[in-house]
């Protein structure tokens, strides 16, 4: 009887860490923590969800991943490759592979290049010739995304921002990626559009096959996107697991905070979980666990040592917390379900 070796992970990250130096008036102070220690996987066709409150460190991993920005510390391991620190004629091929989806779709376009000009230039910058040509390509992919063929050479300023997303959508599928890192992606538009949008990403992931890292703060977007969700805290991972899991049985106090907070309109108003102050400066994290100034579960062990992200009986979701809920302990607090 032979054991089947699981497939590798299309993307690994282990160690990611990014900081930022700052200079004040009396020398350099920091560096800006904004990212400290990630790791996660990410397996072909499957979507991740990284979610946290702003400052969490959430859009500088996407752009670590798709390499524009330069980490730190850590490994980017994408398709059996250490992509971590690829340069020149390596990280032009890698950008066929790995794109990104930018949150505003205003700034995200060069106002002076035509729709079609602009989903064309990666397969110029690329010098890929597809069949047919690039204008009979780019149609094909303005159609894809729900967009007419024929505005082909209108401006960006004649689309909606729920079109001009599209359109941002379409230059990421240019060159037939593997994997995408949405960043924010509906967070700008009308919450009408949104529901739009993030259905046509669902269909593109089912009929292309790909991978997402899809960032976000509206957890009702990640429940129905993504299949694995990471919370962030400050730089770093306090739970990571499948969906039903996250969403059903939270073990980190903070994801029962952010999952208490959903609106919901059968759910008790007093069951709300509210944390006291407010998330300390990456400049300074707390010693321990970043989450123990807010933690209404706190302990002294918490501020003398820093918990590990790891699994608890069998459970299949890790969590980086000295005090976690049992496994399969059900949501009750805040009606987020």
């Amino acid at each position: 009887m032979t054991v089947e070796t699981p497939p590798e992970p299309l993307l690994r990250v282990t160690g990611l860490t990014k900081h930022f130096p700052v200079r004040g008036g009396w020398g350099r102070r920091g560096p800006v923590r904004a990212v400290d220690g990630l790791d996660f996987e990410v397996s072909a066709g499957q979507s991740l969800g990284l979610v946290g409150e702003s400052g969490c460190g959430k859009s500088t991993t996407g752009r670590m991943l798709v390499r524009l920005l330069e980490p730190t510390a850590g490994q980017i391991v994408f398709a059996g490759g250490d992509i971590t620190r690829a340069r020149g004629r390596a990280l032009r091929a890698l950008r066929q592979d790995l794109q990104i989806i930018f949150q505003d779709p205003y700034a995200s376009l060069n106002p002076r290049h035509t729709v079609g000009e602009i989903v064309a230039q990666p397969l110029r910058v690329n010098g890929i010739r597809p069949p047919g040509g690039v204008p009979a390509r780019v149609r094909e992919l303005l159609e894809l995304v729900g967009l007419n063929p024929e505005h082909y050479n209108r401006y960006p300023h004649e689309f909606s921002g729920g079109q001009r997303q599209r359109v941002g959508i379409a230059r990421a599928l240019a060159l037939r990626p593997r994997l995408i890192v949405a960043d924010e992606p509906v967070s700008a538009l009308d919450v009408s559009i949104q529901a739009q949008v993030v259905n046509l990403l669902r269909d593109l992931q089912r009929e292309l096959g790909l991978a997402f890292v899809f960032i976000a703060h509206d957890l009702a977007v990640v429940r129905h996107f993504c299949q694995r969700v990471a919370v962030m805290y400050l730089g770093r991972i306090v739970e990571i697991g499948d969906r039903a899991d996250i969403y059903e049985r939270p073990q980190h106090p903070y994801t029962r905070a952010l999952l208490s907070a959903v609106p919901d309109l059968g759910a008790d108003p007093r069951t709300r979980i509210r944390l006291d102050g407010d998330v300390p400066t990456p400049l300074d994290p707390p010693s321990g666990c970043r989450f123990r100034t807010r933690c209404p579960k706190a302990q002294p062990i918490c501020a003398t040592s820093e918990p590990a992200l790891i699994s608890r009986d069998g459970a299949a979701q890790a969590t980086a917390c000295h005090f976690p809920e049992p496994a399969g302990s059900p949501l009750t607090a805040g009606g987020a379900r």
